[in-house]
């Protein structure tokens, strides 16, 4: 799980906007950025968010391939 600490400074890349921080409910160090303005989930692998724009997967698309 992602740290408060971090989550407060992370920003959507793309637009600079807030993240909306969703956990994957069967492996907490898994889940993903969710950038509402752009509608971009960014995934979080391992505790290690992805934050490149290129990766960003859009809304309603998402899975979680681990």
């Amino acid at each position: 799980m992602l740290k408060k600490e971090l989550l407060d400074i992370l920003a959507c890349p793309k637009c600079k906007g807030e993240l909306e921080y969703q956990v994957d409910p069967n492996d907490d160090r898994f889940g993903k950025l969710i950038c509402q303005a752009c509608a971009l989930a960014y995934r979080v692998e391992e505790d290690i968010p992805v934050m490149l724009i290129e990766e960003a997967e859009p809304l309603g698309e998402t899975s979680h391939s681990g």
